[in-house]
């Protein structure tokens, strides 16, 4: 248990899971593991649990995403751009729960060696971002394509096919095809990976460049006034919900359309009857043209296997778009208000540009902004490209291996894959391949396989039950590294209420009338709340409602136009609630840690965008 007294959390060479959980460790890589070896320098880090990007129990091979980000991230911060102060963000594995550390500043002739080569590099990609994004986007697509043609063998033929062989042997055959196609999509996942940090850090940091200029030059301005400074991004993550909305106005100009896509029929019953008219076949036509590339979204965060996307279930988007010709047949406006977010920014901008008292001062702050709209835009532009559309790709070929693997008896169902990470699945592809080479009849150890998947998904199942520890490991005094007060939401505030929540008469949740958080979209209201957790629960959303869940995705865009505000347990300034609540000039609070489990649904409660304060005004009968 944390100890509130003496300031910690358990020592993470000490902590134990619960039985049920019992080998875990066989699950992931060795190095993501607390060992003594590394224990004086592991002991004397602050591990918190990551529940941006990990917030629920990891599957092995979705372990990766979290490899290539470590490294990546890294890199960029201490290598590439040189970042003086920072340093990386440490990972490790608790149970299936993932932990990670931000790296204490590096020794004063480090910082003062990176930051010429800072100032150099950095500056460079803020004055050059509109060709530098040209350049990452051609790329980006390139790999993608790249990944989709890898080509995955299907089934293991009886024998090598004659034009392999003759008139001259192509050498490599379909053993070493089936290693190299998966060796293939891991490095195109890691490479996707270096391409997505090129420049988000640098999002990030101008971001605080321009939030200290404005703390500097206005005293007291409050954060959800930066925040609305910066709001009014065209950006790609918001593509998937407008195309929505295009479909959903051309169906209301077209005969009989409006009716199919209304009723409760499935995805696929809606497109066969499309299918009978030309007007339907009119609009199947532009949903089909808007598929690729903007329904490559995930129905999560496109961090797990098991959150599906929009291409892969179109009852999805069919959904969205019945409920939005339902809400355009009742006189209501389902696209953001780029027009009204556009006057509130310049409106609010000019405000603070009158308090300017001189020429240099209007420099420095002309510089910032001009700078944060430049390339703040990346911070939601990149991740689409790489954690929806890029990830889908991944995830559809990756399955192609989890077939083969099913029909050849070495697992029980395709997704079974996931349970294995990355380093064990070319075991699996390398005894089918030598079974194969071997000839007919050659036992493999499918049952071992088998049974090792089973044991792996009781463990995960397990883990969603446990409710495991926020922290370990010594806390700093104060929580100063910017990245994680600004994007995971963990300030010194926070661990004080880890510790807490976790000692000897801790406050219920029920007790709890109100709750801090940070001040990510500005605006109060007042309203019903609404606790949702899951995709799959936003059908009970109603209108005017206030949305409270652990974060938020692209795939519940949607909901922003229906909603009178946002709390979520987990983020920060830049997480990614608050950027679309200020898009959609919704007010938020985001990083409040406890709202799921303090709020319930039917709660009467007021969010405060402007000071990052929720209150329960009335409790739910």
């Amino acid at each position: 248990m944390a100890d509130e007294k003496a300031g910690r959390f358990p020592d993470p060479h000490e902590f134990q899971v619960p039985p049920e959980l019992e080998g875990w460790e066989e699950m992931y890589p060795s190095h993501y593991l607390f060992s003594k070896d590394r224990e004086n320098w592991e002991k004397n880090q602050f591990w918190y649990q990551d529940k941006i990007h990990a917030p629920e129990p990891m599957p092995p091979l979705d372990l990766i995403f979290q490899e290539a980000w470590q490294i990546s991230l890294s890199q960029y911060t201490t290598r590439v751009f040189c970042i003086p102060p920072a340093q990386g963000i440490a990972q490790r594995m608790v149970g299936p729960y993932m932990y990670i550390c931000a790296i204490a500043p590096p020794p004063e002739e480090i910082i003062a060696e990176k930051a010429g080569l800072f100032e150099k590099r950095v500056f460079y990609v803020f004055e050059h971002y509109d060709e530098l994004w040209d350049k990452w986007l051609t790329k980006v697509k390139a790999l993608g394509k790249e990944m989709a043609a890898v080509e995955i063998p299907r089934e293991l033929p009886k024998f090598v096919p004659e034009d392999q062989v003759l008139p001259a042997p192509t050498g490599c055959y379909v053993s070493y095809d089936l290693i190299e196609a998966f060796d293939k999509l891991v490095n195109q996942m890691f490479k996707g990976w270096q391409y997505h940090f090129e420049m988000l850090n640098l999002t990030y940091l101008a971001y605080l460049m321009f939030g200290d200029v404005s703390r500097k030059l206005f005293p007291g301005i409050s954060e959800s006034a930066i925040g609305k400074m910066v709001a009014g991004a065209y950006v790609s993550m918001f593509r998937p919900e407008e195309e929505l909305c295009q479909l959903s106005r051309l169906a209301t100009s077209l005969r009989g359309v409006t009716d199919i896509l209304k009723s409760e029929m499935s995805a696929d019953q809606k497109i066969a009857e499309l299918q009978k008219t030309p007007d339907g076949k009119q609009w199947l036509e532009a949903f089909d043209k808007a598929k690729d590339p903007w329904f490559y979204v995930s129905c999560g965060s496109g961090w797990f296997h098991h959150e599906g996307s929009w291409i892969n279930n179109l009852d999805i988007p069919y959904s969205y778009i019945k409920s939005y010709v339902e809400r355009l047949e009742n006189g209501e406006t389902i696209e953001r208000s780029l027009d009204t977010l556009d006057k509130e920014r310049d409106e609010t901008v000019a405000k603070y540009r009158e308090l300017i008292q001189n020429d240099e001062d209007r420099e420095s702050f002309e510089g910032a902004y001009n700078t944060i709209r430049t390339i703040y835009r990346y911070a939601e532009d990149h991740l689409f490209w790489v954690e929806h559309w890029f990830h889908t790709i991944w995830f559809s070929k990756i399955r192609e291996f989890g077939s083969l693997l099913v029909n050849n008896g070495m697992i029980n169902e395709v997704d079974d894959l996931f349970m294995f990470n990355r380093y064990e699945i070319p075991e699996l592809l390398t005894e089918v391949a030598t079974g194969w080479a071997l000839g007919v009849d050659i036992p493999m150890r499918g049952e071992y396989y088998k049974a090792k998947a089973d044991k792996r998904k009781k463990i995960l199942q397990a883990a969603g039950e446990w409710n495991a520890i926020p922290a370990l490991g010594v806390p700093p005094e104060e929580v100063a590294e910017p990245f994680t007060i600004m994007l995971w939401g963990v300030t010194t505030d926070k661990v004080k209420e880890w510790l807490k929540g976790m000692g000897e008469g801790a406050v219920t949740p029920g007790d709890i009338s109100e709750i801090k958080g940070f001040a990510s979209s500005a605006g109060v209201v007042e309203g019903k709340a609404r606790v949702l957790k899951l995709l799959k629960e936003i059908v009970d959303l109603q209108p005017g409602e206030i949305l409270v869940s652990p974060s938020t995705n692209p795939s519940w865009a949607p909901v922003f136009t229906k909603i009178k505000a946002a709390v979520t347990d987990i983020g920060g300034l830049t997480s990614h609630a608050a950027i679309v609540c200020r898009e959609y000039g919704v007010p938020a609070v985001t990083g409040a840690g406890i709202a799921t489990s303090a709020i319930k649904t039917g709660d009467i409660i007021k969010v405060d965008g402007d000071t990052g304060v929720i209150t329960i005004v009335e409790r739910a009968g």
